[in-house]
């Protein structure tokens, strides 16, 4: 009666999106797939399991593609196409964008089973939804029904995907670009609960950091020192987890982290500690860290808005490889 009582909140809340933001591809349903393709959950969580039951990170990683996916053209899997002008080798995706290879393998046994029915777009975010469930983290209904984009944006990724060394107030203006307001930003960096991030990614922070300190002032110490004994002589491809806490768990310690100074990223500290942070994001940091039910409600709605940002231009197709265009 609980879960039947919040999908029907989160229905009524897509619905009155759609009545409010003619930008919302309204058409997305829960069932879209229920008689052409009834195989699909089983499919995409069996390969999710088992791709996270071999690395635990790829349920981060599966997430962190969706995300990727979403902020450029659309939720229209444009970031899965090969080829040099790709959004997989813009700057924010190279070397670090992964799971492609887990979307590839659940789109062939989709293929055996329903041909040209399922789009890579959708397999992506229910595949992400997967990744957090089986890292702890809330389930939901995930809305289907989107097509696939035609051509990949790597201007658009490098342009407007947000990057952990941007200020807070940048940000925030790109994901009001895509129609996700300043709670979004909070709620959907709280996906940094789970995941690893590279050397090259907070390296700026260890050392040369301004005229004045050499290491982040909003960088607790010891992790600091930590990080630099990781990060000392590497080509910053080295990786540490994103949560200090509970790196593989889906919880609200990314928040209290923040609160000790423990975020990795410049972006994820700055939503507390940054004078952006405090004018805007503090008190909603404050809050998840003091209650993680509403931050799994709040996530879980936030990555509903943030998976019906629309297509672009042409509506798309149903790829059979989600590498190449039909």
């Amino acid at each position: 009666m609980e879960h039947a009582y919040s999908r029907l909140l989160l229905l009524f809340s897509v619905v009155a999106l759609c009545l409010g933001n003619h930008s919302v591809r309204c058409e997305l349903t829960y069932d879209y797939y229920e008689e052409s393709c009834p195989h699909l959950y089983t499919i995409v969580q069996q390969h999710v399991f088992a791709a996270m039951r071999a690395e635990m990170r790829m349920g981060a990683s599966l997430l962190r593609l969706h995300f990727h996916d979403c902020f450029v053209n659309g939720c229209d899997g444009s970031i899965l196409l090969d080829g040099s002008d790709g959004e997989k080798f813009a700057q924010p995706n190279l070397n670090s964008v992964r799971g492609y290879e887990v979307i590839d393998a659940i789109k062939a046994d989709l293929e055996s089973v329903c041909p040209e029915v399922v789009s890579c777009a959708d397999i992506v975010a229910l595949a992400a939804s997967y990744g957090v469930l089986f890292s702890g983290g809330p389930y939901w209904d995930v809305l289907m029904g989107r097509k696939d984009g035609l051509v990949a944006n790597q201007s658009g990724a490098d342009n407007g995907l947000p990057v952990p060394f941007e200020p807070i107030d940048s940000i925030i203006q790109k994901f009001n670009a895509v129609g996700l307001n300043t709670t979004d930003v909070v709620v959907l960096s709280g996906a940094h609960t789970i995941g690893r991030a590279r050397c090259a990614l907070f390296s700026n922070r260890l050392s040369n950091f301004s005229t004045t300190d050499s290491v982040d002032p909003t960088l607790d110490a010891s992790l600091a020192d930590s990080l630099q004994s990781l990060c000392a002589g590497g080509d910053g491809n080295q990786t540490t987890d994103l949560d200090v806490s509970s790196a593989d768990v889906f919880d609200n310690n990314y928040y209290q982290n923040l609160l000790a100074e423990k975020g990795l990223l410049s972006s994820d500290q700055g939503l507390f500690s940054s004078p952006e942070g405090i004018a805007n994001t503090k008190d909603l940091v404050q809050a998840y860290s003091d209650d993680g039910e509403q931050f799994f409600y709040d996530f879980v709605w936030s990555t509903i808005k943030m998976g019906s940002i629309p297509l672009t231009g042409s509506d798309g197709e149903i790829r059979k490889n989600c590498r190449v265009v039909n």
